[in-house]
């Protein structure tokens, strides 16, 4: 899946130095009325979290660096005007906020005192028209600033309509099911070891941890449905594109064309041979593929008598 990646809003800690200053952040607590679980994984996200369920705009204002001013890449430009993200947040609520799931897909810890998050915001909404969901696409880098975490640069995409999906869905993803790219070959060569004892093949997932498709696909590997075919058959292997700039001697050796989108799937015997690699981007959406397709392309090539 092509979607927001980490790439552009790391870049103003790199240049702004004078913000990292360390420093506790402050508990603050707030009663919630609209439907939303913590993210458990940041507390002063979900503190942020807390604000926007609140449609508070001075508490989100607060949130924000000042010093410099943070940073926002929206669907309509860049811009540094401190109002910008918290008029897009509370304004959800006059909108008709009856629901808002926030779910991390990637943690990175940049530096001591500063963390990038890539995040996948599920909205619902009561309008006069009816209920209505959709998703909004982002990504924040916080720092500590000034006696707390303060947001420095954001991006974020416009609220799209929920599509309809037939696969399972992380209720939290895994923030680490991708590890670092550099493991990729280790992994592999530990995977095949593996398949020559016990003559199970090897599914390669390329991919990354800030990719709903891969976490929804992984969801589904692991469900009551498909989970027996997946392990009587097959180790499976993350194997972590970056930003679309790693490991792409993997993707080559294995013809894995990564323009295509990502989940993309290759699958190997216990000798290491290429079976099979995805090439048109099957699984890169997964809104277009159901149970079915999963199942059938894991009996056609899971490992036959004889093998």
């Amino acid at each position: 899946m092509k979607t927001i990646h980490l790439g552009w809003v790391i870049v103003p800690f790199i240049f702004w130095p004078a913000v990292l200053v360390q420093a506790g952040a402050q508990e603050t607590g707030r009663k919630r009325t609209v439907e939303s679980a913590a993210s458990s994984i940041f507390q002063p996200l979900d503190r942020w979290k807390a604000a926007v369920v609140s449609g508070d705009r001075a508490a989100l204002a607060a949130f924000y660096t000042t010093s410099p001013a943070s940073r926002a890449k929206t669907p309509q430009g860049e811009t540094q005007d401190p109002g910008e993200e918290p008029a897009f947040w509370s304004s959800l609520r006059a909108a008709g906020l009856s629901r808002f799931d926030l779910k991390v897909l990637e943690v990175k810890n940049l530096q001591p005192g500063v963390m990038a998050f890539v995040l996948r915001f599920e909205v619902g909404l009561q309008t006069n028209a009816g209920k209505k969901s959709g998703v909004i696409s982002g990504a924040q880098v916080w720092v500590q600033q000034n006696g707390g975490w303060r947001i420095l640069s954001t991006q974020r995409s416009d609220l799209a309509a929920s599509p309809p999906m037939r696969l399972p869905e992380p209720a939290k993803p895994n923030t680490q099911l991708y590890p670092a790219p550099d493991e990729a070959p280790a992994e592999i060569a530990a995977a095949l070891r593996a398949s020559a004892k016990d003559r199970k093949r090897v599914i390669l997932v390329f991919g990354g941890n800030w990719c709903y498709d891969c976490h929804v696909l992984d969801a589904t590997f692991r469900s009551k449905q498909i989970a027996p075919l997946v392990n009587e058959n097959y180790h499976v292997v993350h194997v972590n594109v970056g930003n679309y700039d790693k490991n792409l001697d993997l993707a080559k050796k294995y013809d894995i064309p990564l323009e295509k989108g990502v989940p993309s799937l290759a699958i190997l015997d216990p000798h290491g041979k290429l079976l099979v690699s995805q090439k048109k981007g099957e699984f890169e959406s997964t809104i277009r593929i159901g149970p079915e397709d999963v199942v059938e392309f894991l009996k056609r090539w899971k490992p036959q008598h004889g093998d």
